[in-house]
């Protein structure tokens, strides 16, 4: 239903979606090891905003941008350079900057971080904000500035600086810096590695687990999903999205009273098609009535999806609504006339054949959804409560 709502908004002008990208500041100190807290920085000021149900564009479709316009991604830009890349992105709002390691003699290292807010909208640029402090004290100088950043683009809505950054404890700076090398790394080991000793080196620090859970749901390691994902902070920005994965994970470990209760904590707060449609699918594991009521709600949000078409036919066949599931499966074909199970169980409908014990072609049949998008229904919310 929301993204009905979201079309019907956007297309009467009601709403504007609008949308910002954090560009990685660059690195004025002459070493380049230090590139990586270019991005940790834009990271932070990301999660930030995207937790404020701000829509902030992701860092492949920033890097593709810089690609496109064959820009250095720890240059330090030109305000030129700034508009060119908002403007390739479509972006309204555009957050970047610069930062300094300088050292002097019997004294350590002295970090100071700049940026700047540039509203494409209205060619206005804001004051500049900096932070100034050790290098050991990374974690609090870019929790602030993204405080500082939010505050500013979004001045009536932004949480208090003392409840936000309460959410933030800062974390060991060489935890940051694995974390951020394993964002940048190249391949699925790289990655794991480096957020393996991010994990490690700061027990407190969440977001290597959610990537870490991420990595072993793609390579189908259930288990090892389910302990990485469960050690993710509720303050963590992607806590949502990990209660989700958390709920596959607990589903494909045959773990379905897991399943339901981590969808069932998600549909709460983002009451998404794909988190009503796999509540449904762990409440039809358990043999609850109520998936029927979960799968219609899914499917009134999307009827063009014949995954929600099939779930719904699929609950209804099996508690022997013959003719409602047949309509169904007929919607699946029409969608999809090649899908197998949709016409072995229209035919089981059309000879109202129900559930067979032991009969593998027809047990566990229900479609699950691993694509989850939160960014978009928060910002609609957002939109909405704002007009």
């Amino acid at each position: 239903m929301w993204r009905i709502l979201a079309c019907f908004l956007i297309g009467t002008g009601i709403v504007s979606a609008e949308s910002s990208v954090i560009l990685s500041f660059a690195n004025l100190s002459k070493n380049q090891n230090l590139d990586w807290i270019g991005e940790s920085i834009a990271e932070t000021i990301r999660e930030a905003m995207a937790g404020e149900g701000i829509l902030v564009l992701g860092r492949d479709e920033r890097d593709e941008a810089y690609k496109r316009l064959s820009i250095r991604r720890t240059a330090d830009l030109s305000r030129a350079s700034v508009i060119k890349i908002g403007e390739t992105l479509d972006a309204s709002r555009v957050i970047y900057g610069q930062y300094e390691l300088t050292s002097t003699a019997n004294a350590k290292p002295t970090l100071r971080i700049r940026s700047r807010v540039l509203d494409l909208k209205q060619l206005r640029q804001s004051p500049e904000f900096s932070e100034l402090g050790a290098l050991d004290d990374l974690a609090a100088l870019q929790t602030h500035l993204a405080w500082q950043a939010l505050k500013y683009a979004t001045p009536k809505t932004a949480p208090p600086e003392a409840e936000f950054l309460a959410k933030r404890p800062p974390v060991r700076v060489d935890a940051i810096e694995n974390y951020v090398r394993g964002l940048l790394a190249a391949t699925p080991e790289q990655k794991h590695r480096f957020f393996t000793q991010a994990a490690r080196l700061d027990e407190r620090f969440s977001q290597p687990c959610f990537q870490l859970g991420r990595l072993q749901l793609e390579s189908e390691s259930w288990r090892s999903a389910v302990g990485w994902l469960k050690r993710v902070s509720a303050n963590d920005p992607n806590y949502r999205e990990a209660l989700f994965d958390l709920g596959i994970a607990y589903y494909y470990s045959a773990d379905y009273q897991g399943s339901l209760a981590a969808f069932e904590k998600v549909a709460l707060d983002v009451p998404l098609n794909e988190v009503l449609n796999n509540l449904g699918v762990a409440q039809l594991r358990l043999n609850r009535p109520e998936a029927v009521q979960s799968f219609q709600k899914a499917l009134e949000g999307d009827e063009a999806d014949p995954d929600y078409q099939f779930n719904l036919g699929y609950a209804l066949w099996k508690r022997g609504d013959f003719a409602a599931a047949a309509d169904r499966f007929r919607a699946t074909l029409d969608r999809d006339s090649e899908d197998q199970d949709a016409l072995l169980l229209l035919g089981r409908c059309l000879k109202q054949s129900g559930p067979r014990t032991g009969d593998s072609r027809s047990d566990g049949l229900e479609r699950i959804k691993f694509d989850f998008e939160e960014s978009a229904y928060l910002q609609l919310k957002a939109m909405v409560e704002k007009k």
